[in-house]
């Protein structure tokens, strides 16, 4: 997944503008504009990296005379007190972008952390770990990306992406079999359907429509075992509802293919770095 200059500009903008609305009443005034300083990147966890790039432009959109060393890239892991990168310039620079550039390298690098667990845990299976629309509103694209670079996949990036009949599409429409040949009807040759069931009955009916992905809702293992053995490689199966850490290994070895977590974006630890100032 790519991330667009102009996408990453506008988010910066938006954090810097909400973090300066007109002058930083500490650093202006505490340092002028001829002061340098000379910073570092400091890992205080062990994890995956992501979003190094993102915070080096936060510095360069602040303004003002700056360089960064970056000494360990996107994607890779790091340890603790491995220094991340060395960055030089203008110490109000420095100082007014600290806070903006932690927050998004930290929650970036949370998300490639957690992704990159889970995507250990199910080596060896048929499953490959997604997200969901379930993200921070106007950090999608970045959230998204931050799973890539944890060893994950992309789900539907939004309501455009792939036509998907939940429980509550299902229940307004009044029944999963009409509710696919009306959707079937309209959308286009190249929009694939995934439709939500929540037993086994409900899989059988899905299977008869054709709908070439089926999410198992809050199923237990033992039922998305037998989903498997009904759906017989006819259709994808995504397992969702209630997947943990704790469990993540016995759901994917029930051999569906697709496992996606809600909380990789909407509720992840931020992944603990620190800029550190040399004296």
């Amino acid at each position: 997944m790519l991330l667009q200059k102009f996408y990453i500009d506008k988010i910066i903008t938006t954090a810097l503008e909400e973090d300066i609305h007109y002058v930083d009443v500490t650093t202006d005034y505490l340092l002028d504009d001829s002061h340098t300083a000379k910073a570092y990147y400091v890992a205080k966890d062990d994890g995956v990296l992501c979003g190094i790039d993102i915070a080096k432009r936060v510095f360069e959109l602040v303004g003002g005379d700056f360089q960064m060393e970056i000494l360990i890239k996107d994607g890779e892991t790091v340890k603790k007190g491995d220094i991340i990168a060395r960055i030089s310039g203008s110490t109000r620079t420095l100082l007014k972008g600290e806070r903006t550039a932690l927050n998004i390298l930290q929650h970036m690098s949370g998300i490639a952390t957690a992704t990159n667990r889970c995507a250990k845990l199910v080596e060896g299976t048929n499953a490959h770990i997604t997200d969901t629309r379930k993200t921070l509103p106007g950090l999608r694209q970045l959230q998204k990306y931050a799973v890539t670079v944890g060893g994950g996949k992309n789900h539907r990036y939004n309501l455009s992406d792939g036509a998907m009949l939940k429980d509550n599409h299902v229940d307004a429409y009044g029944g999963i079999t009409g509710a696919v040949a009306a959707l079937r009807k309209k959308i286009g040759h190249m929009v694939k359907i995934e439709l939500e069931v929540r037993n086994l009955e409900e899989l059988q009916e899905a299977l008869e429509t054709g709908v070439e992905i089926i999410m198992l809702d809050n199923m237990s293992c033992e039922d998305m075992k037998k989903a498997v053995e009904i759906t017989a490689g006819r259709a994808l199966l995504e397992a969702s509802g209630n997947v943990t850490e704790a469990n993540i290994r016995e759901i994917a070895e029930t051999g569906v293919d697709i496992i996606s977590l809600g909380a990789l974006t909407h509720s992840v630890k931020c992944f603990d770095i620190s800029m550190r100032i040399e004296k």
